[in-house]
This record gives structure tokens, C-alpha cells and sequence, in this order.
């Protein structure tokens, strides 16, 4: 059976005015093309945004190329594109995919790429919970965990109840494909 291909351009939204349109003629091609998608579905959850806030950024202001939420998506961008490693981003710094992802397709500065290098990115990888005099980014581990809590919960909204302790968090999943996997509510008999 011969595969049924679509000629329409598929249109994403669009960075610093300009339109982001895949085009199945055979163009300019990348294969990374998978990251307008997740670049789709971060904008509809707010992942790198709220994983953003998590951190907190104590450089001067004046000297910032790549804000905090550059470096956040580029990282999870990157680890969902196969970049796992922190010795690719020297070569995508100057990628137009990542830049689409970043939502910056210029530097701001002449002597700067779109996105961070490797050497930027270490910089929040090395993050602590507190900033210090020579890493200034920091991140808040309760913040960032409940992150990932919020967005479970959000993702399986109806029911799902939760409830915190002093020692833990429990989910109660009432999901009958998860329940094989949930532990007990604390007090609850089921």
C-alpha cells in the first residue's frame, strides 16, 4: 500500500515575528524537525517556563546573552532531541532549530550565538540551591519536584488527590491502568 503524504505546510507559532512553517518539498532539511512538536507541547504545558522558575539568577543583569529560561530549554530540548551530553551544544549554539526552540534567532550581542555553548550551559547545570560568589544560578529541589508532581496531576486531572504529609507525598491514582502500580493512600482501605 503506497504511503498517503500530505503536500500542506504544517504552520507553528511564530518567533520574533517571523513565521515557522514545515514544508515537505525537500527543502532545507533537519533532522531534528520532531522539535516544532515538542516546542508545540511545551508552549501547551509550560514546561520550560515553570522549570524556569525553579531557579533563581543572580548574574548582572547588563552581561546576560542567555536568560535563565534559554538555558532551561535548551537543555530539555536538547536531552529530548538525543543531545544528552553537555559536548554538543558548541555545535548547536548555531542550530536554527534550537534557536526556533530558544524562540531567539539572534544573539543579542555580536559576539554570541542564538543559544548557549557548552561552557554557559555548565553553568546551570552546576547550580546549587543557594547561589554562590562564583555560581550564581541557583535551584529550589522542593520547587523542581513538585514540578513534576503539578504537571503529573494535571496530565491525569480527574481522579488523582493529592495529599502531604511531613514525610511524603502521596498520589492517589484512581485510574484503572495506573492502579497496578500506585501505592496505598495512607488511611485508605481500597
Amino acid at each position: 500500500m503506497p504511503t498517503e503524504c500530505s503536500a500542506k505546510p504544517s504552520i507553528f507559532t511564530p518567533v520574533e515575528g517571523r513565521a515557522v512553517v514545515a514544508e515537505f518539498d525537500a527543502g532545507a532539511v533537519t533532522s531534528d524537525a520532531g522539535g516544532l512538536l515538542l516546542g508545540e507541547a511545551d508552549k501547551a504545558i509550560g514546561l520550560v517556563r515553570r522549570l524556569a522558575d525553579c531557579f533563581r539568577d543572580k548574574r548582572d543583569g547588563r552581561f546576560i546573552e542567555h536568560t535563565v529560561a534559554t538555558l532551561v530549554g535548551q537543555r530539555v530540548f536538547g536531552i529530548a532531541l538525543g543531545y544528552e551530553n553537555l559536548n554538543d551544544p558548541d555545535d548547536l549554539r548555531h542550530d536554527p532549530m534550537m534557536s526556533v526552540l530558544a524562540g531567539k534567532l539572534k544573539a543579542w550581542r555580536s559576539d554570541c550565538a542564538p543559544v548557549a555553548g557548552k561552557s554557559t550551559l555548565n553553568r546551570l547545570e552546576l547550580s546549587r540551591a543557594a547561589p554562590t560568589k562564583y555560581r550564581k544560578i541557583a535551584h529550589d529541589p522542593a520547587a523542581i519536584e513538585n514540578l513534576f508532581v503539578d504537571l503529573f496531576i494535571e496530565a491525569h486531572a480527574k481522579g488523582i488527590h493529592r495529599s502531604i504529609d511531613t514525610t511524603a507525598i502521596y498520589v492517589k491514582v484512581a485510574l484503572p491502568q495506573l492502579a497496578d502500580v500506585a501505592q496505598p493512600f495512607p488511611g485508605d482501605a481500597s
